[in-house]
C-alpha cells in the first residue's frame, strides 16, 4: 500500500495528534471575538495571521531541526510547545487580555509544525524514492485526517456534549490537548525506526550551515524556488476559507455551527480518501502532470464551486445544503492533486534532500500564513468574493510556476519499485 512498515505507528500518531490541533480550526476566530470584545476583537484577523506565521517560522525550523537533530527529538519538542502553549493560551481568553491571547496563540502555532513536518523528513528518511509519492500521500491521508476533517468532527459532537456556546468551545478546546497528549505517545513509544533519532545532514556540515541549506538552496536552484511557491499556493485557500466560510455558512446562509462543522468534516473527508490515491497516480502517471492538472487547475474550479454554489440555492434550504456541501468536496477531493509536491521536491536535487524538505515544509506551514494574510489584506476593500478571486489568481500563477518542475525524474513514471524491507 506505500506506507513504511517500520514507521506505520507513526502515521496513525499524526492523525490523532492533528486531529487534536484541528478541533479548534472552525470556530477559533469566531471565539476570540467573543472572549475579546471591544477594540480586541478587531484585532483576531491579525492575530490568527500572527499565528500563521510562526506556523510558517516553525514549518522551515521542523526540515532543518530534523536534520541536524533527528526527526524523534524534534517532534518531542513540537508537541511539548503545543501544550504547554495550548493551556496558557486558554487560560489567557479568560483573563480577556489582547496581549496574552496574542502571545500565547503566537507561541503555539511552533508546534504543530515541529511534530508533523518533521515526520514527514523522517518519511523521506525511510522510503524508497519508487514510492515516494505514495508515503508522501499516506502523510496527508493522516494530517487532513486530523486538520480540519475529524477535528472538526469532534468539535461538533462535543461542543453540545459539554453545553453548548462559548463554555462549550472552550471545553472542547481544554478536551483537545488529551488528544494531541496520545497522539504524541503513540508516535513515542509505537516508532522505534533508528533513522528518527540520528542526525540525517552530512557530518561535515556545521549547525548554521544545516540550519540555512534550504534557504541557500533555493537561491541556488529557481527549481526549488518555483516547487517552493506552488506548494505556498497549495492549501493557502484552505486556511483563507477557514476565516471567512464560519460566518458565511453558519449566520449569513443560515445553516448553522453544526451544519457548517459538519460541512468541513464531509469536505476534507473526500481529500483524506484521494491522498494516497494521487500519491500513486503521481508515481505512474507523472508527478508534475498530476499536479497541474488535478491540483492547480481543480483546485481552482472547485474553489469557485465552494463558493459560488452556496450563494445560488436557497439559503437554509436542506437539499442546499446538500448541494453546497458536494461543491466543497470536489474542491476537498481535488486538493490531493497537490501530493506529489512532496517527492517532487527532494527529486530535483537528490544531493539536498533534506534542504528541499526543509523548503517544502515551509511551504506547508507557510500556507496558513499566506492564506489568512490574503483576507486580512483583500477582505476590506474587495469582501469575501474578492478573496476567493484572490485565490483562485494564486492558483492562475502556480500553474505557470509548474512549467520549472518538468525534470525527467519528476514527470515520468516511474520504474517497478524494488523490494524494499520497510514495507
Amino acid at each position: 500500500m506505500g506506507m513504511p512498515h517500520s514507521i506505520r505507528w507513526g502515521f496513525l500518531g499524526v492523525l490523532v495528534f492533528m486531529t487534536g490541533n484541528g478541533t479548534a480550526s472552525n470556530f477559533i476566530a469566531p471565539h476570540m471575538q467573543h472572549a475579546l470584545s471591544g477594540s480586541g476583537a478587531d484585532l483576531v484577523p491579525t492575530i490568527i495571521a500572527m499565528y500563521s506565521l510562526a506556523v510558517l517560522i516553525a514549518s522551515y525550523l521542523s526540515g532543518a531541526l530534523a536534520d541536524l537533530f533527528g526527526p524523534r527529538r524534534v517532534m518531542l519538542w513540537g508537541f511539548l510547545i503545543w501544550a504547554v502553549f495550548q493551556v496558557a493560551f486558554l487560560l489567557a481568553l479568560r483573563t480577556g487580555s489582547t496581549a496574552l491571547v496574542f502571545a500565547t496563540y503566537f507561541l503555539r502555532g511552533f508546534g504543530f509544525p515541529l511534530f508533523a513536518f518533521a515526520f514527514l523528513v523522517w518519511i523521506n528518511a525511510v522510503v524508497p524514492r519508487e514510492r515516494n509519492g505514495t508515503a508522501v500521500g499516506w502523510f496527508y491521508v493522516m494530517f487532513t485526517g486530523g486538520l480540519p476533517t475529524l477535528g472538526s468532527l469532534f468539535a461538533a459532537g462535543s461542543i453540545p456534549l459539554f453545553g453548548g456556546g462559548a463554555l462549550g468551545e472552550t471545553l472542547t478546546m481544554w478536551a483537545s490537548i488529551g488528544l494531541v497528549t496520545l497522539g504524541f505517545l503513540i508516535v513515542w513509544f509505537g516508532v522505534r525506526d533508528p533513522s528518527g533519532s540520528r542526525r540525517l545532514a552530512p557530518p561535515d556540515e556545521s549547525a548554521g550551515e544545516v540550519l540555512s541549506s534550504g534557504l541557500r538552496l533555493t537561491w541556488r536552484e529557481p527549481r526549488v524556488l518555483m516547487g517552493f511557491l506552488v506548494r505556498l499556493i497549495n492549501t493557502a485557500p484552505e486556511f483563507g476559507m477557514f476565516v471567512i466560510m464560519p460566518t458565511v455558512i453558519a449566520q449569513n446562509l443560515g445553516w448553522g455551527q453544526s451544519r457548517w462543522l459538519l460541512m468541513t468534516t464531509c469536505i476534507y473527508a473526500g481529500n483524506i480518501l484521494l491522498n494516497a490515491v494521487f500519491g500513486a497516480i503521481g508515481d505512474r502517471w507523472g508527478w508534475v502532470r498530476t499536479v497541474r492538472w488535478f491540483g492547480v487547475v481543480g483546485s481552482a474550479l472547485g474553489l469557485l464551486a465552494w463558493w459560488y454554489i452556496p450563494h445560488l440555492v436557497p439559503a437554509g434550504s436542506d437539499w442546499g445544503y446538500v448541494v453546497s456541501v458536494i461543491s466543497g468536496m470536489v474542491f476537498g477531493i481535488l486538493l490531493a492533486g497537490f501530493v506529489p509536491l512532496g517527492a517532487i521536491l527532494p527529486a530535483l536535487t537528490p544531493d539536498h534532500k533534506g534542504a528541499a524538505m526543509a523548503m517544502y515544509t515551509t511551504a506547508a506551514g507557510g500556507a496558513t500564513f499566506l492564506g489568512t494574510a490574503v483576507v486580512a489584506i483583500v477582505q476590506p476593500w474587495a469582501g469575501n468574493v474578492g478573496v476567493v478571486w484572490a485565490f483562485v489568481a494564486l492558483y492562475g500563477a502556480s500553474f505557470v510556476m509548474t512549467w520549472w518542475l518538468d525534470i525527467e525524474h519528476a514527470d515520468q513514471t516511474q520504474a517497478a519499485p524494488a523490494q524494499s524491507p520497510a514495507y
